[in-house]
């Protein structure tokens, strides 16, 4: 599948946005994540199960984007959302609850970005459940590099735990898995719906994608984070209030995101159906 035509290097809709950057300072240890991220871009496995994930989705059921540039988004907002959070002193349950390090609170995530939608290789339908087999076999190949056996086990089962419960019907347990969760759902902007309208794909799941013109993740004023999502019309709504605000239900972050949406521009000679959602 070819990269989205209007969603900028960043991720974040071309300008704006925040982006995970191995270099910056962040709030919480960095070094290990920092060494496991190349592992995940580079590794051959991994990018062919990106490539082929999408299959099912885009081609054969004419669905948003599954592949790399969707995996590229949630892991760096998964990140960059996970680092606001602990800027704002959340405590985060995972890893440490294994008897994990602090610095495996961001293996987990990255991992859980990276690897939650590779079941939909099996089939679009329950895929997070096809996720777990395939996910848990990656890591038995990449996790030894970094750690012995038994932390090994403990970070592949926080991990596991976080992608299945990307999938609304399941509960997040830990801090980690409600990251993942929410960071599924940020990635909306009109890009990720080019290839299934481009082909005459006009469900709600694509039209509501083509209104949301940016996502940005901010510094919140009484909250750790807030998301600031700009539409170009009503559909844009769906988005933010059947999708996001469903993965944000039960996350475990419901206290610590504020999400604004703001409609800045309705159809000429029309009324202004919403012109703000706040969450």
């Amino acid at each position: 599948m070819s990269e989205r035509d209007d969603v900028g290097n960043d991720g974040e809709a071309g300008e704006g946005g925040r982006v995970y950057d191995p270099d910056d300072d962040h709030a919480f240890p960095d070094e290990k994540v920092n060494r496991i991220l190349p592992a995940l871009t580079d590794d051959e496995e991994i990018t062919a199960l990106l490539e082929a994930q999408n299959v099912n989705p885009v081609k054969r059921k004419g669905y948003n984007d599954h592949g790399k540039k969707h995996i590229w988004i949630v892991r760096n907002r998964a990140l960059c959302l996970y680092d606001l959070l602990k800027r704002g002193g959340v405590e985060f349950n995972g890893a440490t609850g294994q008897g994990l390090d602090e610095a495996d609170e961001a293996v987990v995530i990255a991992l859980a970005a990276e690897l939650h939608d590779i079941g939909h290789v099996v089939h679009r339908d329950d895929h997070p459940y096809y996720s777990i087999p395939l996910a848990s076999d990656v890591m038995d190949r990449i996790l030894p590099e970094f750690y012995d056996t038994p932390e090994a086990v403990r970070v592949k089962a926080e991990v596991l735990h976080a992608i299945l419960c990307h999938h609304t019907p399941e509960e997040p347990l830990t801090t980690e898995a409600g990251v993942v969760r929410v960071a599924d759902a940020l990635d909306m902007e009109r890009g990720r719906s080019r290839i299934p309208y481009q082909r005459g794909g006009r469900s709600i799941d694509t039209l509501s994608s083509r209104a949301i013109r940016k996502v940005s993740l901010k510094e919140g004023d009484g909250r750790p984070v807030l998301v600031e999502i700009e539409m170009v019309n009503a559909a844009g709504v769906y988005q933010v209030d059947n999708l996001l605000k469903a993965k944000l239900r039960n996350s475990g972050l419901e206290e610590h995101v504020r999400i604004v949406a703001v409609n800045t521009r309705e159809d000429e000679g029309e009324d202004v159906l919403v012109e703000r959602i706040e969450l």
